[in-house]
């Protein structure tokens, strides 16, 4: 007989997703009301304020996707690109290729920046390749690359579009929230996300904004977007705070009560200091990481705070480290893909993950462990340094 699924109380501190706050939990279990009931629909408004606020825009349409961060890459996509268009993806890691992957879906033509993974997008190669291509109209790149922890520079890479004459198509999943995100400073044009990093939500909503210029192309389309449930001329009348709301789709009521939570707590806390506190618990990883004679992939200047792509010591077996972390200290870290797949550890800090015992517990565990298959470590200095890091935390 199958009974009341009970999970095991976790520490997730891998790629996603991240540990959910106590108070998001508790807005889950508020009672349903209906979607189109006028306290959700009050309560949707003031969603669309406060993500403006954590995308740093003024953006009229910026909204909640009701399904994961791949689908919010999805609907800036298929409302974007139409067949016959050239769009040039920047690939630096696996969700680069899942840009190229889409522009392909939607009949356009993809012209491939290909990087280093584990680097930044290099501005340079992107110049030239809009230059070797005037008919490109979009620049699509991942602001900060999950697979592998990079953090490329989106506000010279939109620059560099905007003299080009293409729209920005921006991957901040895992940035947003997390690390300094200026959608409207930096003029980028449609930017996607997920509830589950660095805003301490549950999965399954996919936070999105939509500059005028943007929808602009939307509503100069010739061709009918090629999905029903994420075409944005449907979508807007259920979302646009300019009119009666017109029923699209039932909304996952509960859900959105928790990303309203997770976003009031971010706005009680402060964007700025949302991004101070994950880059002060990076260093205090980093120190620590160092100490048990470890070494992150990506160069300082390039890594992103949250998510930390660790290189595997040689001789050790990573999806046993990861096994025996899981068993013994409910503790959860991730592992690689592509090219670093076995190479690499991914520990994220991220939200109410981002928290000085998580980091405290993740180096003596992964220390102690590394020790008893033979890799020599010193725990107890590794944890010294992340608290002289730490400090008052």
């Amino acid at each position: 007989m199958i009974h009341s699924f009970n999970p095991p109380a976790r520490t997730l501190m891998g790629p996603g997703p991240a540990d959910v706050h106590p108070r998001v939990l508790a807005a889950l279990a508020r009672p349903t009301i209906g979607h189109l009931d006028p306290a959700f629909v009050a309560m949707m408004d003031e969603l669309k304020t406060l993500l403006r606020g954590a995308f740093r825009t003024d953006n009229a349409l910026t909204m909640p996707v009701s399904a994961p961060g791949s689908a919010g890459m999805e609907i800036c996509f298929v409302n974007l690109v139409e067949p016959g268009d050239t769009v040039v993806v920047c690939i630096n890691g696996v969700f680069g290729t899942r840009m190229k992957e889409n522009v392909e879906r939607a009949g356009a033509t993809a012209v491939v920046v290909e990087g280093t993974w584990g680097r930044a997008v290099d501005p340079e190669q992107v110049e030239r390749t809009l230059a070797a291509h005037p008919e490109a109209r979009i620049l699509a790149f991942v602001h900060a690359e999950t697979s592998t922890g990079a953090c490329s520079d989106a506000q010279a890479l939109a620059e560099i579009a905007r003299r080009h004459d293409c729209l920005t198509i921006c991957d901040a999943v895992t940035s947003l929230g997390g690390s300094p995100l200026e959608v409207d400073a930096w003029g980028l044009d449609a930017v996607y996300s997920g509830s589950q990093k660095c805003l301490s939500c549950t999965p399954g909503l996919a936070p999105v904004t939509f500059s005028e210029r943007a929808l602009d192309k939307v509503r100069a389309r010739t061709t009918k977007v090629n999905s029903w449930f994420l075409d944005l001329n449907l979508i807007m009348g259920y979302w646009s705070g300019e009119q009666k709301r017109s029923y699209h789709h039932t909304a996952p009521v509960n859900a959105l009560y928790a990303l309203h939570e997770s976003l009031v707590m971010l706005a009680e806390e402060g964007i700025e200091q949302a991004w101070a506190r994950h880059a002060h618990h990076h260093q205090a990883l980093r120190a620590g990481l160092e100490a048990l004679g470890l070494e992150l992939i990506v160069p300082e200047a390039e890594r992103l705070p949250q998510l930390n792509a660790v290189a595997v010591p040689a001789g050790i077996d990573e999806a046993e480290i990861r096994t025996r972390l899981l068993a013994r200290y409910n503790l959860e870290l991730g592992a690689g893909l592509g090219s670093l797949a076995g190479k690499v550890w991914r520990i994220g800090l991220m939200g109410y993950s981002s928290r000085p015992e998580n980091i405290l517990l993740c180096l003596g565990a992964l220390g102690t462990e590394l020790g008893a298959l033979g890799h020599q470590t010193d725990t107890g200095a590794a944890r010294a340094a992340a608290r002289a890091v730490l400090g008052t935390d």
